[in-house]
């Protein structure tokens, strides 16, 4: 097992390696630390921009159906305009980290709502499927953008009591946003043909609005505050968002050594690669610990969406139909099932991350996914085998939602999070966007294959296939990823020093 892991049987619970905060957190009086509200707001208008994100990615599941017969869709045009997303958010994935670290997190997120709103707008205007396309690439530049800043920002403003909490909003939100899109779906279904799915997508095109307004309130970040110098307006934000006044100074104090260590880095690549010092340069030819930090992160991403669990969000009518269900309303009632299960246990995950550790959690959730995932793997290969029976049914809509759940509670609510906090502060905002292009890019692939994959190996070999990458998750999750929960940001850097 890597030394990252640590070796005693208290791995799971505590961080591996004690921090130098640890135990520096004064409080008058002895008395516990206040819980910051202030810092909760942030973070949460932060995070209702992804929300639209959610919101936009699903709501192709109802409105589809009406623009085949309004604008004449063929199923090929129907499955790229849907599908199109992941791809189109790659080119503001990797601008987000340079554009965030030059106009600020926050003017970033007014960005991300700008695009979502003209992109709402354009698509319930659209007429064409070129002018939908272009309208979905609108779309997906704002999302692009919201996914990548809004889980630094989060990072960034929340004090290390509560940071795994604050951080997990964005997964919540995005949760919330694909819970709104069904029930648009539902709500507007009975209009006519013309207009039903332009309401539809223009229910997004107000949100973002009061969103931006929101987001202008918001502090900016302390940190990318100290990258500019701007030491007093960091100490100011620090304050507002700390437990204490004292963890503010302390807080600030390890920013400004943080900064300093960025700017000795910055040097020293630009020295040993004749000048080229930049961001990019320090990603592409990494340091031991930066190396190390980086296959964390990219790795989370990809073993997060190699789970599988996007052919089951967005296929799972199809699973159900595998085993008997005959009925389209009970399909869908299948689908809103798994979605009601979905956020419930973000949730769970999100109240437990500060309290139990993000390791536990994600070893918890990788376990269980393999396990459920085998399990609805052998009830698809019984069923295909001996026909379609109530137990068949019953079996695989249990395999299914436990599946989500277990994926739920710790991959769904954990891997942003973790993926932020340990990226030093100078690679935080570019190596985030690396990240989540990652996260994309795979998810793209298991979306876009799963039906031929099918058609090839059987549906149960999908997830036989699915569980047995999983696993292979929790043996990199077990080997390499220390625990962060209680480290400041500026002190994650030591976890992966060894």
């Amino acid at each position: 097992m890597s030394p990252l892991a640590g070796g005693g049987a208290d791995d799971t619970e505590a961080p591996l390696l004690p921090s130098p905060a640890a135990g520096r957190v004064p409080s008058s009086g002895g008395a516990a630390p206040r819980r910051n509200w202030f810092a909760f707001l942030c973070a949460a208008l932060a995070s209702m921009t992804t929300m639209l994100h959610g919101y936009n990615q699903t709501l192709m599941s109802g409105a589809q159906l009406s623009m085949r017969e309004d604008v004449g869709l063929s199923d090929g045009e129907v499955e790229v305009l849907a599908g199109s997303m992941n791809v189109f958010m790659l080119p503001s994935i990797l601008a987000a980290g340079w554009v965030a670290d030059r106009l600020g997190r926050r003017r970033t997120l007014v960005l991300a709502n700008a695009f979502l709103m003209a992109g709402s707008l354009s698509m319930s205007l659209g007429s064409t499927y070129p002018a939908l396309m272009a309208a979905r690439f609108v779309t997906s530049l704002g999302a692009g953008f919201a996914r990548v800043v809004a889980p630094v920002y989060n990072a960034e403003i929340s004090p290390a009591s509560t940071r795994g909490v604050l951080s997990s909003l964005v997964d919540i939100f995005i949760n919330v946003g694909m819970l709104l899109s069904y029930v648009s779906n539902y709500a507007f279904a009975g209009l006519p043909v013309h207009l039903g799915w332009r309401v539809m997508f223009a229910m997004g095109v107000v949100p973002p609005v009061f969103i931006a307004a929101g987001v202008f309130f918001m502090p900016e970040s302390p940190r990318w505050l100290a990258m500019r110098g701007r030491h007093s307006d960091a100490r100011a934000v620090l304050v507002r968002t700390s437990d204490t006044p004292a963890e503010a100074d302390l807080r600030l104090a390890e920013i400004k050594q943080a900064v300093a260590d960025a700017e000795t880095t910055q040097q020293q690549q630009a020295a040993s690669h004749g000048g080229g010092g930049s961001v990019w340069t320090e990603l592409l030819r990494p340091s031991p610990r930066v190396r190390r930090i980086l296959t964390c992160a990219i790795g989370l991403q990809f073993f997060v969406q190699a789970s599988g669990v996007d052919a089951i969000l967005l296929y799972s009518p199809l699973v159900f139909k595998a085993v008997g269900v005959a009925s389209d309303s009970a399909a869908i009632g299948g689908t809103v099932a798994i979605g009601a299960v979905k956020t419930c246990f973000i949730l769970v995950g999100m109240l437990l991350t500060d309290r139990v550790g993000r390791r536990p959690l994600l070893l918890a959730s990788t376990a269980g996914v393999a396990a459920t995932t085998a399990s609805l793997a052998l009830t698809l290969r019984l069923a295909s085998g001996g026909g379609a029976a109530p137990a068949a049914v019953a079996a695989c809509l249990a395999s299914v939602l436990a599946v989500v759940a277990t994926y739920s509670v710790g991959y769904g609510s954990v891997v942003n999070t973790y993926s932020a906090e340990i990226l030093p502060l100078r690679l935080r905002a570019q190596g985030s966007g690396l990240g989540v292009a990652v996260n994309r890019l795979t998810c793209g692939l298991v979306g876009m294959t799963f039906i031929s994959l099918a058609g090839g190996i059987t549906m149960a070999g999908c997830f036989f296939l699915y569980a047995g990458v999983t696993a292979a998750a929790f043996v990199f999750v077990y080997a390499l990823l220390p625990e962060t929960r209680g480290r400041t940001l500026e002190d994650m850097g030591v976890l992966f020093d060894k």
